[in-house]
Order: C-alpha cells, then sequence, then structure tokens
C-alpha cells in the first residue's frame, strides 16, 4: 500500500481559503500547529547547516506561501478600511 502523501503548506493554505473565509478569518489565519511546528523545526536546523536538499526546497515553499499569506492579508486590510467586503 502507497503512504499517503504528507500535507504540505499549499494544502493547508487552499483547505482554508476554500472554506469560504471571511475577510477577519483571513487577516487572523496562522499556520495549524503541526506545520507551525515543522517550520520553526526547520528553520533551527537550517541555522545550524542540518537542512537535505528537500528540506531546504520544504523550507523554500513555506517562506513563499508565507509571502503569498502576507500580500493576501495586506490586500484584505486594506480592503477593509475603504469599506469593500
Amino acid at each position: 500500500m502507497l503512504n499517503a502523501p504528507a500535507r504540505t503548506v499549499f494544502d493547508a493554505i487552499t483547505d482554508f481559503l476554500t472554506s469560504d473565509p471571511t475577510p477577519e478569518a483571513i487577516i487572523a489565519y496562522h499556520l495549524p500547529d503541526d506545520l507551525q511546528a515543522r517550520v520553526d523545526e526547520l528553520v533551527e536546523r537550517n541555522g545550524e547547516g542540518q537542512l537535505t536538499f528537500d528540506e531546504q526546497q520544504e523550507l523554500y515553499d513555506f517562506m513563499r506561501a508565507d509571502e503569498m499569506m502576507a500580500l493576501l492579508k495586506a490586500k484584505t486590510k486594506l480592503k477593509l478600511r475603504n469599506g469593500n467586503r
């Protein structure tokens, strides 16, 4: 039997976004605890120079996802400030 692939940061974010979140929920969004623990581990091990190539790629995915969510949150805040819902 094949093992199910691990949930990625992109899985978590797309699951959240397809749940039709409110603007307030978008602004308040943070990674699920298991994924936050994983990124914390990768950041720590990266600082010690201990990441494999695949782990470096995984950390890069977290960084790109974080950039995207920061931009989404900023645009959502601007939209709310301008009175758009």
